[in-house]
């Protein structure tokens, strides 16, 4: 976890989902991994094991990744900024496919692209 110290005197910090569990922030950056996809049939819940990707089947942590992005969403209490990545065709663990759904249905439901 990093930490510095903003010209404002506010503190800017790394957290997980785990850190950040019971907190209210005013400001919060996100950024949208490929673990938690938006596809043409839905979300698609995945792991990252060895040298890639790998589906998530079981029912139980399936809710748990969700339940992860849900806390990440609804930390920050002034505004937030959502990333997500471009992704990088050259690299096959995080190719653009893999983002371009999220980033796209993101936009479809009214987030703003800056």
């Amino acid at each position: 976890m990093g930490n510095t110290v903003q010209p404002s005197g506010a503190t800017s910090d790394v957290a997980t989902e785990f850190h950040v569990q019971g907190l209210e922030l005013d400001w919060s950056c996100v950024t949208w991994d490929a673990d938690f996809r938006h596809t043409k049939s839905g979300w698609s819940h995945h792991s990252f094991r060895g040298n890639g990707w790998n589906n998530i089947n079981k029912d139980e942590r399936k809710q748990y990744l969700k339940n992860a992005y849900r806390v990440l969403l609804t930390r920050a209490r002034q505004g937030m900024v959502l990333v997500v990545p471009h992704g990088d065709i050259e690299d096959s663990t995080r190719s653009p496919q893999y983002y371009d759904g999220t980033f796209n249905y993101l936009k479809a439901i009214g987030f703003a692209e800056i």
